[in-house]
């Protein structure tokens, strides 16, 4: 089956909030970030259910490279991008994220 790929608002908000502390860091970290997403984002939609239900329907997948996981859920045919939480954040947080 072929699935399509959806990033939530919020999803992207993450995305540019962490790209930016990424350049601030070092200039054009945050691109690298942002490819290493792109590839997240290609891995999901190829085989979505490959990766762990980690709370109810929603499932994650590390960020080869940094310490971030995006949270999806699969919708009919669409991979829906959730969140974009550290890998340090507890699930209380990701929890009330992922609602």
């Amino acid at each position: 089956m072929k699935y399509e790929l959806a990033i939530r608002k919020a999803a992207e908000d993450d995305l540019a909030q962490v790209r930016d502390w990424y350049d601030a860091q070092r200039p054009g970290l945050g691109s690298e970030f942002l490819i290493e997403v792109d590839a997240a984002c290609a891995r999901m939609v190829e085989s979505p259910l490959a990766y762990p239900t980690m709370h109810r329907d929603v499932r994650r997948v590390l960020v080869r490279r940094f310490p971030y996981k995006l949270w999806f859920r699969i919708v009919n045919d669409t991979v829906v991008v959730l969140a974009c939480t550290h890998a340090a954040r507890g699930p209380t947080y990701t929890n009330r994220r992922l609602t």
